[in-house]
């Protein structure tokens, strides 16, 4: 409290030293010393007078008083102008009124509600600067202003609004009765002050006097009576007429385009180019000042007038669009909210392409100025199916199918949804290949668009195949045996995996049981075996994931796996032990260790954000997985010491040998029942940090999809 008491009065005393250096001294206004020197007076609750000034004082500019609690104070009583209200409060220290010309010399007084306070010195004058008179009233920036008073001849700077100075060196004319200057361009319209210029005269130790004027100087702004053309087209010129448009600096049209270049300019009227961009809104016109005037009328931008032919068309066909202004479209959208390509565009012509993506519906035009103009509506020519045949085929066969407009189509699905081979293409006809798995139904044709075009009949689809039920395991590990069942097993020939890798060694085969080891270089990821059977047929299994980790599946219960959900990705879940990156590889998005930490490994708590938030039922039905890679040559993995982190929960010890010691570079499944925890019931995981914890972990270590899968 002593420090603050000390600051105050430090406060205090600068305040009095400043003052007491101004050539116009300020009074103290206490009746004793010892109150001045008292440390906690700044902080007194009491209303309190310590000095005004400046005394002497000049009529028609400020009284300044210095104390406490002054904010409290409601009129001041001058000798000859009693009753002031009109009270500036700087601070609860300071207040300030302006001195009337009816004042006289004598004691101040201040009152506030539960009494007042006079000053023990007498408020003197000295022969005061004046303003009698100011012509002309209104005046423009350029032009000629003369002020009349007494005591100009003291003046050292004329303000004028809005804090524009004009110094004494740059008067017209000066003398005791009489200012001229200048109205420079900046100039606004408002008060004029004479200034004795003591903070120019003392390098800004003394307050200047300021005298204001009792009415307003006007100054001229520009006005705006007409705009013409309008409405009038983007890039061109637009003419704008009106009074005192030579003061104008800029001209700014709506969409915050500003012009401060002009290919005309007088007094009466400014020549300008119309912003391509300009969108339709009032005309602002600036000044030097910065002081805006705004027209009356908005100006209308242009649209262009048109018709477009032909109005039914293909896909990937050009329109034609006829009119005037043509010019200023800069976009066009087709229905389906695709923008078509302007191949050529003139200002009464214009050609289009027909985007593929396009369907039937309105098309409309888009200027540069954001305005719309709606074309007719096109109807998008869709592909018939006439016919196809054979009837009855095999797959890699071929079939024809005949029909109009064939050129449109994209893609042949037969039933079971594969697509065909499309081996040659015209408007009337299409050479499709049967894909291997295909079965009997109807053939489906897909055009540029997305529009659906089925056959008039179905195809059947001749094949002595097997029947492939199931597998025994939930997915095919390189370099294990896969168990295939079904029916007819025995008429299988070959196994092809995908990637085009056959299989070479097989175990056990009966006709409802096949055992084949799956290739080291099957491609990995979901997909499907190809059958040849002896008499050269080829089917299709059922889809199965092949690779060395377990697969995500419908039921997988996802907890991290730096993939994108919402606003949160990967990048948000980079380790907070700083020793991580995050990688892409074939698509898929995960963690590497960069170096060896002990810390935070996996780490996220942006539920909020989009990051997965599950709530489990019967957490005792699941088993907890997540994928890893050790990369050759790295070494320790299995001595890290690790524990999970669910919803803030430190309670999920593992210890070592959470990690292989080895992958041999290849990614592959952890799996850890929750019966370790003995978790059952449910698992909230929806709030707080969800990871793993611990370590040394070496460099050179992957983690993705920490997740819970049923048992």
């Amino acid at each position: 409290m002593k420090i603050e008491m000390k600051s105050k009065h430090y406060i205090l005393t600068l305040i009095i030293v400043f003052s007491t250096l101004s050539s116009s001294m300020l009074f103290t206004a206490c009746e004793k010393d010892d109150e001045m020197l008292e440390t906690d007076q700044m902080g007194s609750k009491e209303i309190t007078l310590k000095s005004y000034g400046p005394s002497p004082a000049m009529r028609g500019g400020e009284l300044r008083f210095i104390g406490t609690n002054l904010d409290q104070v409601t009129s001041i009583d001058i000798p000859g102008a009693t009753g002031l209200t009109d009270i500036t409060v700087v601070t609860q220290y300071e207040i300030r009124v302006t001195i009337p010309q009816s004042a006289e010399p004598g004691i101040v007084k201040l009152n506030f509600p539960e009494g007042s306070i006079s000053s023990q010195s007498v408020l003197s004058y000295s022969e005061p600067i004046s303003i009698d008179s100011f012509e002309p009233a209104q005046v423009k920036a350029g032009q000629k202003l003369a002020i009349s008073g007494e005591y100009l001849n003291n003046v050292e700077e004329v303000i004028l609004a809005d804090g524009i100075h004009v110094l004494k060196k740059d008067f017209l004319k000066q003398t005791r009765e009489a200012i001229e200057l200048t109205i420079p361009e900046e100039a606004q319209t408002g008060k004029i002050i004479v200034s004795d210029g003591a903070d120019l005269l003392s390098g800004g130790e003394e307050i200047p006097t300021w005298i204001y004027s009792s009415s307003d100087l006007t100054v001229v702004l520009p006005s705006i009576s007409t705009i013409s053309p309008n409405p009038v087209k983007a890039g061109s010129l637009v003419a704008i007429t009106g009074s005192d448009l030579d003061l104008v600096k800029s001209v700014v049209f709506k969409g915050d385009f500003m012009v401060d270049s002009f290919q005309t300019q007088t007094a009466t009227k400014i020549e300008l180019n119309v912003p391509e961009r300009t969108e339709d809104g009032l005309l602002v016109i600036i000044p030097a000042s910065g002081v805006e005037v705004r027209s009356e009328s908005e100006l209308i931008m242009v649209v262009p007038e048109l018709n477009v032919s032909p109005t039914t068309i293909k896909n990937g066909g050009e329109i034609i669009v006829n009119g005037t202004d043509l010019d200023l479209i800069e976009k066009v959208i087709f229905e389906g909210g695709i923008e078509g390509t302007i191949s050529d565009q003139t200002v009464t012509e214009m050609t289009v392409v027909v985007p593929d993506e396009a369907i039937s519906g309105v098309v409309r035009f888009v200027t540069k100025a954001l305005k719309e103009v709606n074309g007719p509506e096109l109807t998008l020519i869709d592909p018939v199916f006439s016919s196809f045949a054979p009837q009855e085929a095999k797959a890699n066969m071929s079939i024809t199918i005949e029909g109009t407009d064939l050129d449109l189509v994209v893609d042949v699905v037969f039933s079971g949804g594969l697509s065909g081979t499309i081996e040659s293409q015209s408007e009337t006809q299409l050479q499709v290949g049967i894909p291997v798995g295909a079965s009997s139904g109807i053939i489906e044709l897909v055009a540029k668009n997305g529009e659906r075009i089925f056959s008039p009949s179905e195809i059947t689809i001749t094949a002595n195949l097997p029947e492939i039920t199931g597998f025994a395991e939930n997915k095919g590990t390189p370099g294990e045996i896969l168990t295939i069942q079904g029916t007819n097993l025995l008429l299988i020939k070959e196994l092809i995996f995908p990637g085009n890798i056959k299989a070479t060694a097989y175990g056990i085969k009966t006709d409802e049981t096949v055992q084949v080891y799956v290739p080291q270089d099957a491609t990995t990821g979901y997909g499907n075996i190809t059958l040849i059977t002896y008499e050269g047929e080829q089917g299709l299994s059922p889809e199965i994931f092949i690779g060395g980790t377990d697969p995500i599946t419908d039921a997988t219960i996802m907890v991290m796996d730096f993939e994108q959900h919402g606003d949160h990705n990967g990048s948000w879940d980079n380790s907070w032990s700083g020793s991580s990156e995050i990688l892409t590889e074939n698509g898929n998005t995960f963690i590497r260790y960069t170096s060896s930490f002990d810390g935070w490994a996996l780490n996220c708590n942006h539920q909020s954000n989009g990051a997965p938030a599950p709530v489990i039922q019967n957490i005792e039905n699941y088993i907890l997985k997540f994928d890893i890679r050790i990369e050759e040559g790295v070494t320790g993995a299995e001595n890290a010491q690790l524990q999970f982190v669910f919803a803030d929960q430190w309670s999920y010890w593992y210890g070592p040998n959470l990690f292989p010691s080895e992958t041999g570079g290849d990614w592959i499944t952890v799996s850890v029942p929750v019966s370790t925890w003995g978790l059952t019931g449910t698992f909230d995981l929806s709030s707080g940090t969800n990871g793993l914890y611990g370590g040394i972990i070496p460099a050179g270590i992957s983690i993705d999809n920490l997740r819970f899968d049923p048992i």
